[in-house]
């Protein structure tokens, strides 16, 4: 049985670092950072590229799953809407036995603030991620996702409570 997890959450939320982690500790896992369809200078988010990005990342995606390799497919990029999700999976060959798990990594304002700013002073992000990120905290309460509040949690603890899910009997 393959099982497919969505995280995602706003930019700082620590979506790309949990994943990190997640496949590196289980076996016949993969991860997908839906950012890494997006790496391109300059940067232009027209709708030519946004459906390109959409596209790379369902025929990743459909790669993984078909590939006998893996059980786990870890997938995050930012999805602040239940549409978003959706489109990928309307592109994704899903077997019937594959079981889909959406999370959404929230963060208070504080904290996120917090983690944002760090990465403004090495240069990771913008000023601008940060307002964009603050604006987006309401929408992830309003998905059809698991939440899990990482305000206080450590990158570990996040992990072994995604683990928890994935790997729970009933």
């Amino acid at each position: 049985m393959k099982k497919l997890v969505f995280i995602n959450g706003t930019m700082g939320s620590g979506k790309s670092t949990t994943c990190e982690k997640l496949y590196r500790s289980i076996e016949k896992s993969c991860w997908l950072d839906g950012d890494w369809c997006w790496t391109m200078n300059p940067f232009i988010a027209s709708e030519e590229n946004k459906a390109m990005v959409l596209e790379n990342i369902g025929f990743l995606l459909n790669n993984f799953l078909k590939n006998d390799s893996f059980d786990y497919i870890f997938f995050n990029w930012v999805m602040h809407e239940d549409e978003i999700i959706n489109s990928v999976l309307e592109r994704l060959d899903l077997q019937a036995d594959t079981e889909v798990y959406k999370f959404s990594l929230i963060c208070n304002e504080r904290e996120l603030s917090r983690r944002i700013l760090k990465d403004i002073s090495k240069g990771i992000r913008d000023e601008e991620s940060l307002e964009r990120s603050i604006e987006r905290i309401p929408l992830y309460f309003k998905m059809d996702t698991l939440k899990i509040d990482v305000s206080d949690l450590t990158v570990e603890e996040t992990v072994e409570k995604i683990k928890g899910v994935l790997f729970s009997t009933g």
